[in-house]
């Protein structure tokens, strides 16, 4: 059996404002060539199909057109888990038709749906939490737990909690949650589980929306269900194996672009996890192309921003630049660098420091209102004032003073 992971695609997101749908585009494009070349059985994704939970139409249709694509009209089944991004109603909206095509949607932690044919397999059993799928004569018990927050996990567990239960920590309820679903794992059958949740171990970027406070929605790995053969992960944006799960198959996949350029250190991929009965998990990384990369530039002078964005503006990226100088850049300048080079996301300057003695006044009278002003346009903006600016000001404080004599 061989099975693709992946998770927080985020479609609808923007960078700066700047839309992603193409990229975003270009990525299913290639996925699915992916799930056909490599001959996949059956696909997990593991929450955050949305950036919000009010995604664009074309967001939207964009996710019912790959989806079905990958499905191969139902011959594949598809299973998806609402992240912390997702409107879980929302996005299980569509279920009636997707079922057709051997789509299979969980919003909630409660979710569940009825045993019957999906598309071209056939879920033999199903309640809330789990199915189990017969799928060329394999079978595959998958546990789904999409994005538990604190109020939905409490309505998995009891309507009416008990103090007993309400001084168990967030994780070790989670662990309860899926001691009682791995009841349904078998000998005789693929184990698979997924869910949105972070687990201690897992390596974040900073970009990722956080969905634990303090650490108190954070999960131990040994209360994640032990018999799984493979556990899919989403919410993390750097595809890993979770540091601590030991000979435990727990990865996140991590999101397939560049959200922000606290990703651009690594690679994106998705996993293909070869699972049999009785034999050992196989995971493979595949790496994906990199459509539109964001870069950050860092710039000795404007000159060298403006020679550097000439020689290099042909290239599709996103574009972070940094210049260093000791004045504020002039319009003219920042429409020149936008001229030369389309899309970016942000001009930083970064100010040089400015040698200044360090007077001692006992008396701020003593000192020139000029110099007052020169130290507090420094402090304000981290540069000196231009000439110009001077000029202007002395103009203003001299005609203030001869309005008074007057």
């Amino acid at each position: 059996m061989r099975i693709l992971h992946t998770s927080d695609w985020h479609l609808g997101k923007n960078l700066e404002g700047n839309s992603r749908l193409k990229e975003q585009e270009k990525f299913l494009e290639e996925l699915i060539e992916i799930v056909q070349e490599q001959n996949i059985d059956m696909i997990l994704i593991a929450g955050d199909i949305y950036d919000t939970s009010n995604p664009p139409a074309q967001a939207e249709r964009l996710f019912y057109n790959s989806v079905k694509k990958l499905s191969n009209n139902g011959e594949r089944p598809v299973i998806i888990t609402a992240g912390n991004h997702d409107n879980p109603d929302r996005l299980v909206a569509a279920s009636p038709l997707a079922y057709d095509h051997g789509v299979i949607l969980f919003g909630k932690p409660k979710s569940k749906i009825e045993p019957g044919k999906y598309g071209s397999f056939e879920v033999v059993d199903a309640g809330e939490g789990f199915l189990e799928i017969d799928l060329n004569g394999e079978r595959i018990v998958t546990l789904t737990l999409p994005y538990p927050s604190e109020q939905r996990l409490n309505e998995v567990l009891s309507l009416d909690l008990e103090e007993e239960v309400r001084r168990k920590s967030y994780s070790e309820r989670i662990n309860d949650i899926f001691n009682n679903l791995s009841g349904k794992y078998r000998d005789d059958t693929i184990n698979l589980a997924m869910s949105h949740l972070f687990v201690m171990g897992g390596e974040e970027v900073g970009s990722e929306r956080p969905i634990q406070l303090g650490g108190s929605l954070t999960v131990d790995a040994n209360h994640l269900p032990q018999k799984a053969d493979y556990i899919a992960l989403g919410h993390l944006h750097k595809p890993q194996k979770v540091v601590g799960s030991g000979k435990l198959k727990v990865y996140y996949s991590g999101s397939p672009i560049e959200y922000s350029k606290k990703e651009i250190h690594y690679s994106k991929c998705v996993y293909i996890v070869d699972v049999n009965v009785g034999l050992e998990t196989k995971v493979e990384e595949v790496f994906l192309k990199n459509h539109k990369p964001i870069e950050v530039w860092k710039c000795k002078s404007i000159e060298d921003a403006l020679k550097r964005c000439e020689k290099d503006g042909e290239r599709d990226i996103w574009l972070y630049l940094e210049i260093e100088t000791d004045r504020v850049m002039t319009q003219s300048e920042i429409k020149e660098i936008k001229k030369l080079r389309p899309d970016i996301v942000e001009i930083k300057p970064v100010f040089k420091e400015v040698d200044k003695e360090a007077e001692e006044i006992d008396d701020i009278s003593e000192m020139r209102i000029e110099d007052l002003f020169k130290d507090y346009y420094f402090y304000r903006n981290e540069a000196n004032p231009t000439e110009q600016l001077m000029e202007l000001f002395s103009e203003i404080v001299q005609g203030e003073g001869e309005k008074n004599e007057a």
